[in-house]
């Protein structure tokens, strides 16, 4: 859980920082301008729009201790509501730490927090959910991993609790320490029984299904979904085995790409965990059925068997040795406590290349937030990581120079490759003229098998020339190109004849990279290609620093366009035959006809 502690003024902050520093993966959220003068923590986030900065947090899914008001937490985040299942989860905390109120997500994770701030602070959790309140459990909140099987059994079973009717406790395998000792009595009309097996009685039992089967999955290379699962669940019910009792996919990490493993790990809403071959050969002298084959092909003496006992545990009992059908196989391993996926082999490495747009965070997609604020690890360039650096996991953070681009998408590819989950950021859209593309170059020629096992996930950004042409108007409203003027990777006279061939085709033109310290002399003869093929009045667009605090938009001619006044920060928008500017009150505005109708092209 990734949590924000978020303070607005100077009596907060001191208990901000003291929950930051005693609850894992927290940080704290100041208010700008609000720390005593000398007070100024450089590993505070500051925020300079207390609704804006609450709304994107909650957005990016993660957990808001408000040290502040309830009523600023419900006014800001009220309308953003939607599902108590996915919605993160929300606490309000006096400045003197006194009152803990859980206002959002009480059984996904906010009263278990509220009780963890009772304990630092000394004050009191206000947990207003009836369960908890009589017993410290919720029936229908159970720790992560495990399942309800007949949820129509919830409500009469905490009613008749809650009215201090008899109802016993059943555990026939896994630990279920968190439903504690009370209320339970022996021999009740109504149980709530703890089992992974498939006939468990439910007509009158609350069925609870632990965490305690490991499923071992191998199969042949493109195996159809089909086959694995239907071999998956006629084992399962041959064992009289509840899929909800499966803990986790587990599999060699040859593997981890597999798309019929992958599908069935997304059925049974269980993790994927992967092995490599010697800690699966580790679990040989307790495999049923070890092959010589298997061995010589993966390293081996068994896939489906050694990966349910490592992902089940030095202490697990294989229940179900190898079953076969014409290209999979699987086994069960059954743990002696519940077993936690997420502790155990590797999952599938996850690389999320993200463009975050020009730098506002109004401008950034949710999508773009969500695989920030999820990622183990988000690597990029020092500037731009500055401008997520609110909605980051703490520790997640690797910093990049600038120019380092290859190492920079070597370092994420690896990280993914060890099983984390990377987000790689680029401004703009990452995709245009960014990091998407050298991914997969540097994909296409690496001899690391690992990189090819990666799930990769572009997500795009508002680009630069669609936050310039939406400042400026509306340029782009017609056909248009982009062209970049680096030299660095594309020869100079194809970037002429690029030019040469947009300018003559009439189209409106973005200039990316249009000039650094260094490079001083394409901008200039762009300029003056455009100027021989357009009208001296064409509008150009020139935008620097798009949202961010000193951002500018000059709306100039290609004759009255300084090429000395850019530089990287800036991007160029050349009109096309038919861009006009226009005047309307005080404000000008540029656009481009969207030529629906037959209509005459200025003359050039």
């Amino acid at each position: 859980m990734t949590i924000a502690i978020i303070t607005l003024d100077a009596r907060g902050l001191t208990l901000a920082r003291k929950l930051a520093a005693a609850l894992p993966d927290a940080t704290t959220h100041r208010l700008a301008g609000r720390a005593p003068k000398g007070d100024e923590c450089p590993s505070d986030i500051v925020f300079e729009n207390a609704m804006d900065h609450l709304r994107a947090v909650f957005a990016a899914g993660t957990t808001i201790v408000g040290v502040c008001a309830a009523g600023i937490l419900i006014r800001a985040l009220g309308p953003h509501v939607s599902d108590k299942r996915r919605d993160p989860p929300v606490l309000a905390v006096s400045g003197d730490g006194a009152a803990i109120v859980p206002l959002i997500g009480g059984h996904h994770g906010a009263n278990d927090l509220a009780r963890r701030i009772e304990v630092i602070t000394g004050g009191v959790a206000a947990i207003t959910t009836a369960s908890d309140g009589a017993f410290g459990f919720a029936l229908d909140d159970p720790p992560d991993g495990w399942r309800i099987e007949n949820p129509d059994q919830l409500k009469p079973t905490a009613a008749a609790l809650l009215a201090g009717e008899a109802v016993s406790l059943t555990v026939e395998c896994g630990s279920a320490d968190w439903l504690g000792d009370e209320p339970w009595t022996k021999d009740a009309a109504r149980t709530v029984r703890v089992t992974d097996r498939a006939d468990a009685e439910t007509e009158t039992d609350l069925v609870l299904r632990p965490p305690v089967l490991a499923l071992g999955v191998g199969c042949e290379r493109n195996v159809g979904f089909d086959e694995l699962r239907d071999l998956v669940h006629k084992t399962l019910r041959d064992a009289n085995l509840s899929p909800n009792a499966v803990a986790c996919v587990a599999s060699i990490d040859l593997k981890s790409d597999e798309a019929a493993v992958l599908a069935l790990a997304q059925e049974l809403g269980r993790p994927a965990r992967f092995f490599t071959a010697a800690e699966l050969e580790a679990e040989s002298p307790r495999l049923k059925t070890p092959s010589d084959i298997v061995f010589r092909e993966t390293g081996c003496h068994g896939v489906s068997e050694g990966a349910a006992l490592a992902a089940a545990g030095s202490d697990s009992e294989l229940i179900v040795a190898k079953t076969k059908s014409a290209r999979a196989t699987c086994a069960i391993a059954r743990a002696t406590d519940n077993i936690d996926a997420h502790a155990v082999g590797q999952a599938r490495g996850v690389l999320d290349v993200v463009g975050i747009g020009p730098g506002d965070a109004a401008w950034r997609t949710p999508d773009a937030s969500h695989a920030i604020a999820r990622a183990d690890s988000v690597v990029g360039y020092s500037l731009y990581l500055d401008i997520v650096a609110d909605i980051m996991k703490p520790g997640a953070r690797v910093d990049s120079e600038l120019g380092a681009e290859e190492d920079r998408v070597r370092h994420a590819l690896d990280l993914a490759a060890n099983g984390g989950r990377v987000a790689l950021v680029s401004s703009g859209d990452a995709g245009i003229y960014a990091l998407a593309t050298l991914v997969f170059e540097l994909l296409e020629t690496s001899d690391d098998p690992r990189w090819n096992r990666i799930a990769i996930n572009v997500i795009p950004g508002v680009s630069a020339m669609q936050a310039a042409a939406a400042r400026a108007g509306a340029p782009l409203g017609h056909d248009f190109c982009a062209v970049s003027l680096s030299d660095l990777l594309t020869p100079r006279d194809v970037i002429l004849q690029r030019l040469g061939a947009a300018a003559s085709a009439g189209f409106v033109t973005a200039l990316y990279n249009p000039q650094s310290r260094t490079r001083r002399i394409l901008l200039d003869e762009a300029r003056k290609i455009f100027m021989n093929a357009r009208p001296a009045d064409t509008p150009v667009v020139i935008a620097r620093n798009l949202g961010r605090a000193d951002e500018s938009v000059t709306l100039t001619t290609l004759s009255d366009f300084d090429p000395g006044a850019v530089d990287m920060l800036t991007i160029v928008i050349l009109g096309g035959a038919d861009t006009k500017t226009i005047k309307r009150g005080a404000t000008r505005w540029t656009y481009t006809p969207r030529g629906y109708g037959v209509t005459e092209g200025r003359k050039s």
